[in-house]
């Protein structure tokens, strides 16, 4: 991806007038396929070579606009790079926009009865892990590897669960929680990085499961672990699951000396239905909500999808991540006054919640809090076995 100093890029259109993008600059990302350098005499963009490539925002609409139209100016292949590069490009707002939002957005918070918080993989990419459907997402991989082979991917090593810390969104949403401002969370995410930040157990619902608690096949007991429940175990029968096909026992057993029972790990895969005491109270929940701060997370995923807008009417939904989704419009929609109802950030969800954190911690509590993150870091690695 071209790039500038390192407080600026270079916007990838060769023709484009506009300087470098700052840093707080609004800006696009974006990611086709790999063309030969020999093959792209002629292009517009100057793509690297994995098909990479940072925009202003105008030049990057007025790209799109061109390969909509078949502009002459592009040719067939670098048209084809662009509609591909559209699917998931990551936008980022500028720090002005970012700013005010965060304003109106500390205001919603403040204001509310029953706010709900709802993340999925985007908060814990700053943790390392990577997401799904980003410019480098495990679907996108997957996706482009089936279209384009070798030429469309870009290979990721696993990351070991175990060394992942929470980020400053995980942070802030516990301390949220503790200042009464959020009353309830919603995860579509496994990492358990909401647990380990300190999110109680009644507090959450963990739609997809937790890859640090197993729980008993017999009674249903849970254990937090501070190691990953893996399956695959080979000292215990195998029982695979009738929906997904996959062993989810640990190889461990239940401490309930009367039950005895196997443990289990309590990730849902394809195929699995969600835990019915979990998506029931993820719903008693999400019905009482008055505003949804959905963050990192793209909203594709059904039936979760639908919660963040079950709630009470008006629906006021907020939503910070780096791609359009279908619920963009709900957040934009205004009240009988002419203001608009929740909001839409493009961007890092850590860089939007410090300045929203601003904006509702008084400051002297604010900055004692981010300094002790350190502390509380040492605290984390007490609860994960390395």
């Amino acid at each position: 991806m071209a790039t500038g100093t390192d407080d600026s890029r270079t916007c990838a259109v060769a023709e484009c007038d506009k300087g470098p993008i700052l840093q707080t600059d609004g800006r696009v990302d974006a990611r086709a396929f790999a063309v030969p350098r020999n093959e792209r005499s002629g292009f517009r963009v100057n793509w690297d070579d994995a098909g990479f490539a940072s925009f202003h925002e105008h030049c990057w609409f007025d790209l799109i606009k061109s390969a909509r139209e078949k502009d002459s100016r592009l040719t067939m292949t670098e048209t084809e790079m662009v509609k591909e590069a559209v699917k998931t490009a990551e936008i980022h707002d500028s720090l002005d926009r970012l700013k005010r939002e965060a304003e109106h957005i500390a205001h919603l918070i403040k204001n509310s009865k029953y706010c709900m918080a709802f993340t999925g993989a985007g908060i814990s990419t700053a943790a390392g892990i990577g997401d799904f459907r980003g410019i480098h997402g495990k679907w996108t991989e997957r996706d482009k590897k089936k279209t384009y082979g070798a030429k469309g991917t870009k290979k990721t090593p696993p990351r070991n669960m175990q060394v992942l810390r929470p980020t400053y969104t995980h942070e802030a949403i516990v301390k949220l929680l503790e200042k009464d401002h959020i009353k309830y969370l919603i995860s579509q995410n496994v990492d358990g990085l909401h647990r380990l930040s300190g999110v109680g157990e009644g507090q959450i619902s963990e739609l997809h499961g937790n890859t640090f608690v197993e729980k008993c096949e017999k009674c249903n007991k849970r254990y937090v672990r501070n190691f990953r429940c893996g399956g695959k175990a080979t000292n215990v029968p195998v029982n695979k699951c009738k929906h997904c096909r996959i062993n989810h026992r640990t190889g461990r057993v239940c401490d309930d000396q009367k039950c005895k029972g196997y443990l289990m790990n309590t990730i849902i895969n394809f195929g699995d239905y969600l835990e019915e005491d979990v998506i029931n109270s993820a719903e008693e929940h999400a019905a009482k909500s008055d505003l949804v701060l959905a963050l990192g997370t793209t909203l594709q995923v059904s039936p979760a999808n639908s919660l963040v807008e079950s709630g009470q009417t008006p629906t006021r939904l907020v939503i910070c991540n780096r791609q359009v989704t279908d619920y963009d419009q709900t957040c934009l929609k205004l009240d009988e006054k002419g203001e608009t109802l929740g909001s839409r950030v493009f961007g890092d969800c850590d860089k939007l919640m410090r300045e929203v954190m601003r904006r509702i911690l008084p400051e002297e509590e604010r900055v004692k809090w981010e300094e002790d993150r350190s502390v509380r870091m040492l605290t984390y690695d007490t609860q994960r076995k390395l």
